[in-house]
């Protein structure tokens, strides 16, 4: 199973890919259409017309990496199909990745601190 790391910015693709792509192929689509760079520290997560498969590009500091998983008799809870990209937390990545309903899972809010005067 794949544990994302806690500060790690996940960007979800709403709109399906050509899964032929590959770690290149899926890293360029990331950087010139939804305007996120995997080679600078996210992760890029990308989903095929068939609800069951989920490719992630990410770079880890050595090299790029793809990261493809395909479920078994059931599909991964997917956002709307819209135009666009959203932003997903480690905990809701983990979640999807699981097979999870990650749209359960809520990050608490941290507020900001108030300036001293």
């Amino acid at each position: 199973m794949l544990t994302a790391p806690a500060g790690l910015m996940t960007y979800v693709a709403t709109r399906p890919v050509d899964f032929r792509k590959g770690a290149d192929g899926l890293a360029l689509l990331a950087k010139e259409t939804l305007g996120h760079d995997p080679m600078k520290g996210v992760a890029v997560v990308f989903r095929a017309k068939r609800a069951d498969r989920v490719k992630i590009v990410v770079w880890d500091g050595s090299g790029l990496v793809l990261y493809w998983k395909r479920l078994e008799g059931s599909a991964f809870k997917w956002p709307p199909v819209v135009d666009g990209v959203m932003r997903m937390n480690a905990a809701q990545l983990s979640a999807l990745l699981a097979g999870m309903d990650w749209t359960r899972m809520h990050a608490p809010r941290i507020p900001q601190p108030k300036a001293l005067a």
